[in-house]
C-alpha cells in the first residue's frame, strides 16, 4: 500500500492511509489476529457471517422487488 505526501501535509496522508486500510479490512484483520481463535470458534464466526450476508442479500432483494 502506498500513500504519497504532498507539501509536507502528513495529516492528510495519514487520513488517506487510514481510509485505504479500512477499505481493505486491515483494522478488522488486526483486531481478529490479536488473540488466538480456536478452530471451532472460527467455524462458528464464519457461519454467522455467511448467515448475516445471506439475510442482507434477501433483505435487499425484497426491498428492490417492493419498489
Amino acid at each position: 500500500m502506498r500513500v504519497d505526501v504532498y507539501d509536507n501535509n502528513v495529516d492528510q496522508a495519514i487520513r488517506v492511509l487510514k481510509k485505504k486500510m479500512n477499505r481493505e479490512g486491515m483494522f478488522r484483520e488486526m483486531k481478529k489476529r490479536k488473540f488466538f481463535e480456536k478452530p471451532s470458534e472460527r467455524r462458528r464466526r464464519k457461519k454467522a457471517e455467511a448467515v448475516r450476508r445471506l439475510r442482507k442479500k434477501i433483505r435487499r432483494a425484497v426491498a428492490a422487488g417492493a419498489s
